[in-house]
């Protein structure tokens, strides 16, 4: 009888293990998990008035690793510190609010961003009413484009990026921003798309979002019900809207995987406004996860509106920098 060899042997052996092992690839990372959310509109609107230090202690124990800055001219003077804290408490700065044009605010952000050697997104809107000729929409393109190329450009000088921001108007319709996307041609300019301004989107954000997702920077959330701007319901927390569970599972389903924004935007204790957001999410989460659904959360800073009460109405937002013309 013949001997095989232990080393012919040995291989195999192993051979026959690697082709009876199916390897499977790891699942992604939830794009809804914790280490992923990004605070947004946390410092204008905060009963509280917090500080850069009272602010970072906030993030903290709420557990955010990340952190959009929205700013009035007022908090300015103590973004150094800010970022500074930031820094120290290993919490990112993912986006800073932007002017529209490179205006003295925005060269004090850019100084400081480059100080702290801070690689951000810069947030940009825009306005502008509706075009009514082919022609017109062209021109307006360009005029955007031309708009925020210099600021793209200085934004890339650090290693920045920007992110233009849907606030309504002309400039807030995805396929407008697209176009102006496609007339920069830049490799440092994407998208961000906000859900509290795009309630005139919900019943086609699942086409939209396949179209924006190759340049989306960050989705940030809301509670949404149908035409919620127009009944009063613009900005409501997660779980409170008739829509939030289906919007979930569309970004879940497109394999988005940048940041999720969780919304302040009230006058409300920011913390509090967070927690309820987080809490919403958390409700929404465990139902998206084929769990059955429990008692919405008890809400610190919303009362959802019943037959024998109306919804407690958001303050309006302070005053940001739009396009001009």
């Amino acid at each position: 009888m013949s001997k095989t060899p232990i080393a012919t042997l040995g291989r195999v052996v192993l051979c026959a293990v690697l082709c009876a092992t199916t390897v499977h690839a790891a699942d992604p990372p939830d794009v809804f998990r914790r280490d992923n959310l990004l605070a947004w509109c946390i410092v204008p609107f905060d009963a509280k008035k917090r500080g850069p230090a009272a602010r970072v202690e906030m993030l903290q124990r709420l557990g955010f690793k990340k952190y959009a800055y929205d700013w009035r001219a007022e908090h300015l003077p103590t973004f150094d510190e800010e970022l500074r804290l930031l820094k120290s408490h290993q919490i990112e700065l993912s986006a800073v609010w932007f002017p529209t044009e490179l205006n003295a605010d925005a060269k004090t952000l850019l100084a400081l961003l480059e100080k702290h050697q801070v690689k951000t997104q810069l947030w940009v809107t825009g306005s502008g009413g509706p075009t009514t000729t082919p022609d017109e929409q062209r021109a307006r393109v360009m005029a955007e484009a031309n708009r925020l190329r210099p600021i793209a450009d200085a934004a890339g000088r650090l290693g920045c990026t920007v992110g233009l921001y849907n606030h309504g108007g002309w400039f807030g319709e995805p396929e407008n921003q697209l176009a102006v996307l496609a007339e920069l041609n830049l490799p440092n300019v994407g998208l961000v798309y906000n859900q509290h301004h795009g309630h005139d989107h919900v019943e086609r954000f699942a086409d939209l979002l396949a179209k924006m997702k190759p340049h989306l920077y960050a989705l940030n959330l809301n509670g949404m019900v149908p035409d919620g701007e127009r009944v009063g319901r613009k900005i409501v927390p997660l779980g409170a809207g008739s829509l939030d569970l289906k919007l979930l599972q569309i970004i879940r389903e497109s394999g988005y995987s940048g940041p999720i924004g969780i919304l302040g935007h009230t006058q409300d204790d920011a913390e509090e406004r967070l927690r309820d957001n987080l809490d919403g999410l958390d409700w929404l989460l465990r139902q998206l996860n084929g769990q059955p659904a429990q008692p919405l959360p008890k809400y610190r800073t919303y009362t959802p509106p019943t037959a024998g009460n109306k919804v407690r109405q958001v303050p309006q937002p302070g005053t940001y920098y739009l396009a001009q013309g």
